[in-house]
């Protein structure tokens, strides 16, 4: 399951990249900035709209590449057992939701909840089930 859940990043991710390359050049759910669709606002501030661009290319590659760890980890490390792997997993996993997610509930930019974030908390759904069963897994248990 937390491979699976690894490899569901990297989709996300993928799918973030191709958005900024060659889709609506934003987010998933995120359609405008302050009224503004990318074409608009690339009239007004086109280095603005490159700066997004470049940035949303390089969080993709951040996203790819968590989840390229964490399918790793979890599929040539937590299968067979390894206590190392499951916490270095969780921990890689742990830090870029807890640095990524708080800022969509600041009200800074209007976005859709559903198509924006309910990918992501699927596939961290079934890394945390994935985890916790893994531990249990890997726990001794109690006479």
């Amino acid at each position: 399951m937390m491979a699976l859940a690894g490899v569901a990043f990297v989709g996300y991710g993928l799918v973030f990249l191709v958005l900024a390359l060659i889709g609506s050049g934003f987010e998933l759910g995120v359609h405008m900035l302050d009224g503004l669709t990318r074409a608009e606002l690339a009239g007004t501030n086109p280095e603005a709209v490159y700066y997004i661009t470049h940035l949303h290319v390089a969080l993709a590659g951040f996203i790819i590449a968590t989840g390229v760890a964490v399918a790793a980890l979890a599929w040539y490390g937590v299968r067979t057992g390894q206590l190392w792997a499951l916490v270095t997993a969780v921990t890689a996993a742990v830090v870029a939701l807890a640095l990524a997610l708080p800022m969509h509930y600041l009200g800074g930019f209007a976005h859709n909840w559903v198509t924006h974030l309910a990918p992501i908390y699927l596939a961290t759904l079934v890394f945390v089930v994935g985890a916790v069963l893994a531990f249990r897994a890997m726990t001794p248990k109690a006479a």
